[in-house]
This record gives structure tokens, sequence and C-alpha cells, in this order.
């Protein structure tokens, strides 16, 4: 099973919407991400993706939305980023993920929040680690390496107290 990159997105700032990077085509670096995104870093969402079908999902709901507009760096085409268990390596150009978080919590409404009573990205994004560092390309196929075991190193893991 293999899908596309169909966009690369990035932003100088957390917090917003991301733009087509210029070209076509991004640096990744290890255990960071982009090169040049807000988001990058040494935490484990380095790298996020979001399906073009979910985005269409919400131009359905009457959205004006596009490609990075819910912050994600990589829109995908024909993947589903939603079956695939934590540990997924994923082979992207020259760069290898790893799956590090499946949906997130969304602390602040964003615009689309309330512009359609929900926001997809919370249930529909993915987050990955950068295992190297290489270039990717709007337009490189997107080939799982191997299946996840459901658990990821780089996830912080909730630590219980003991009683």
């Amino acid at each position: 099973m293999a899908g596309t990159i169909l966009s690369i997105n990035t932003s100088q700032r957390k917090g917003g919407r991301k733009t087509p990077v210029s070209f076509g085509v991004a640096h990744v670096v290890a255990q960071s991400g982009l090169e040049g995104d807000g988001h990058a870093g040494f935490e484990h969402r380095q790298v996020s993706l979001l399906a073009w079908e979910s985005i269409q999902k919400a131009q359905a709901m009457g959205l004006d939305v596009k490609e990075g507009d819910f912050a994600e760096n990589i829109t995908t085409k024909d993947i589903d980023l939603l079956t695939l268990p934590l540990g997924t390596r994923l082979r992207l150009g020259d760069v290898r993920l790893e799956l590090s978080q499946i949906g997130k919590i969304c602390h602040q409404k964003c615009a689309i929040y309330y512009q359609a009573g929900d926001c997809i990205f919370p249930k529909e994004g993915v987050f990955f680690v950068a295992l190297n560092d290489g270039d990717i390309h709007v337009g490189d196929a997107i080939e799982i390496e191997s299946l996840g075991s459901g658990t990821c190193e780089f996830t912080r893991q909730k630590i219980k107290p003991e009683h």
C-alpha cells in the first residue's frame, strides 16, 4: 500500500496554518523535523501528516480549507494513516519516519472549530519522528517500511503514581 505526498507545508511559528513550501521540496533533519518549521524540535511530534481525504471531509461540510490549513506538515493521498499502529515506519523519498502519536488534544479551539463546530486534525492527524536527514518532494511515494507494534520509543509515557 503506497500513498503520495500531495503537499509539504511549513510555518515559522506554532499555532497557525502552514503554507506550501517553495518548489515542492523540503529538507528533513533527523530527530527534529522539517527544516525551518516552527514545530521542528526534539519532541515526539516532529512531523505531522494529514490525509487529503480528511481535508475533503471538511470541504464537504462547507469549509473553505486546503493543504496546510490544519497545520499539517505533509498532506498525503491514498494512504490510510489512521489504520497504522504506533511505531510504524514510513519512507518518504530519502526520509524515514516513525509514527509516534495518533491524534491530539485540542487545547485551544481554532477558527476552523468555530466555523464547523469540530476540527478534523485532533482525530485524523498523526505525528512522526524523523529517523534520518533527507529531502522530500511533492509527488514522492509514501511506502510502509514496517508496521509498528503499537508502541513507539519516542512517545512520552504517562507515569502513573504508585499508591
